[in-house]
């Protein structure tokens, strides 16, 4: 029985998204609906680009739409790990250096509000359009906030973690890997987890400035020839690769991350 109630959460969400997209399919294949011009219904959209076998795109421009899915994938994961990574060795100089500290402190904290779209403009300069942009602009986006949040960790760890392993004569370096570092990485992937649709809305963004693949070039591609079809279908995967991959950061961390409270 208790087993069971887990899945009741699963089978009432998925009833209630089918409701949704059963409403949205009725209303707008209605005879004289004005919502199908601009919300077309689902089974339109993707008949739409079934008929051109799944390619995004034009002539030997086109591509598949697994390339597309993959590409912003790639990229989402790319500059979130790499951004992970930075967040975490960012927090252990600072909590190691005071004078680290004084000198990185406000220029973190300066940087931080900044929007990552409004990195774009440089980034592009810099890298041109390319994936390194897209990547960068995720950095950008979830950096400052892991780092923060990796800062806030540490001064959350027991003071009395931290005294026993002195008193077991642990030099600063091991004691920050054996008692910091896993104190510390629960909490700054939950919060990683929650900033990946800030992460996917900002690749999104990049790669609608002129990259040739990625979801986010569907979306331009249905605003440059006027398509809504193609729109609805670009907001539908999306939404459903968004999904996916948060699920897959929850099990990630449910499997990685064993010795959370």
């Amino acid at each position: 029985m208790i087993r069971a109630s887990r899945f009741v959460p699963t089978l009432v969400g998925t009833a209630s998204l089918a409701m949704m997209v059963g409403l949205w399919e009725y209303v707008g294949t209605r005879d004289g609906s004005a919502l199908a011009t601009v919300l077309p219904p689902p089974s339109r959209f993707i008949a739409a680009v079934a008929s051109s076998g799944f390619r995004i795109g034009l002539g030997s421009q086109a591509v598949p739409l697994s390339q597309s899915i993959v590409s912003t994938l790639l990229r989402v994961f790319a500059g979130m790990s790499i951004a992970f990574i930075a967040a975490v060795l960012t927090g252990a100089l600072l909590s190691l250096s005071r004078v680290a500290t004084w000198c990185l402190s406000p220029i973190l904290y300066v940087l931080a509000p900044i929007a990552p779209i409004a990195w774009i403009p440089t980034a592009i300069v810099i890298f041109g359009i390319s994936n390194v942009t897209a990547v960068f602009i995720v950095f950008m986006g979830v950096y400052f906030i892991l780092t923060i949040a990796t800062l806030a960790e540490i001064k959350r760890i027991p003071t009395e973690f931290l005294t026993i392993a002195d008193n077991l004569g642990a030099s600063p370096f091991s004691r920050w890997v054996r008692v910091v570092l896993p104190a510390v990485l629960p909490g700054v992937f939950t919060l990683l987890r929650t900033n990946f649709i800030a992460a996917w809305m900002a690749v999104l963004v990049a790669e609608m400035v002129g990259l040739r693949d990625g979801l986010g070039a569907i979306i331009m591609m249905g605003r440059n020839l006027f398509n809504n079809d193609l729109i609805m279908f670009g907001m539908a995967i999306i939404g459903v690769s968004g999904f996916v991959v948060d699920r897959l950061l929850s099990v990630i961390s449910g499997r990685l991350l064993w010795w959370r409270i």
